[in-house]
């Protein structure tokens, strides 16, 4: 990579990306020192113009920023980094330092808290449990919800409609799971049907 940085006075600026969910998080600089040490640890370190010092994101909060790919733009000036963030981005607690949840965002997030909980084999889960009683059991849950969906859709209660949509999804994401697919697979397949 052949990153211009002569242009902002040896500082870049850095777009951070949710690699699952594509949401921006956040806006930082980097200066060259700053780019390899992210290039070479594997998280993401800024340079902070007013600490006038490297500082690498959750070196205080825990909330670490875990690189997964890292691109520039066409004029070499600019970075994007996809990350996995570990917890809040920004310091105020909120996913995005723009502040914005999207949908997309939380059914990404679902899937990596089902993952989290099946993966750390958390005894008191219930989407753990359902995992462990094999495909079978998952696969049956899930139509199941899908009959209940059904029968709420020709009913006029929208409230119970919406939970049987929501209850759809959720062990939908748990049988992707037990599969070994993720909602990006499924979602590439959609993309590739339009």
């Amino acid at each position: 990579m052949n990153i211009d940085f002569t242009k902002g006075d040896g500082l870049v600026p850095v777009i951070i990306q949710n690699n699952s969910t594509l949401q921006v998080l956040m806006l930082g600089y980097m200066n060259k020192e700053a780019f390899l040490k992210t290039k070479k640890e594997k998280k993401v370190t800024f340079f902070s113009r007013s600490k006038n010092r490297l500082w690498t994101k959750g070196e205080e909060s825990g909330n670490f920023l875990l690189v997964k790919d890292i691109q520039i733009d066409c004029d070499n000036d600019t970075i994007l980094i996809k990350v996995v963030p570990e917890g809040p981005t920004c310091h105020k607690g909120t996913t995005s330092c723009f502040a914005e949840e999207t949908s997309k965002g939380f059914l990404y997030e679902l899937e990596r808290i089902v993952s989290n909980r099946i993966d750390n084999d958390i005894e008191t889960s219930y989407t753990n449990k359902l995992f462990k009683r094999g495909i079978n059991k998952v696969a049956q849950k899930v139509g199941e919800e899908a009959v209940e969906l059904v029968i709420e859709a020709k009913d006029d209660n929208d409230s119970l409609f919406k939970n049987e949509a929501a209850d759809l999804l959720y062990h939908f994401v748990i049988l992707l799971k037990a599969k070994g697919f993720t909602l990006l697979e499924i979602e590439d397949v959609l993309k590739k049907r339009n």
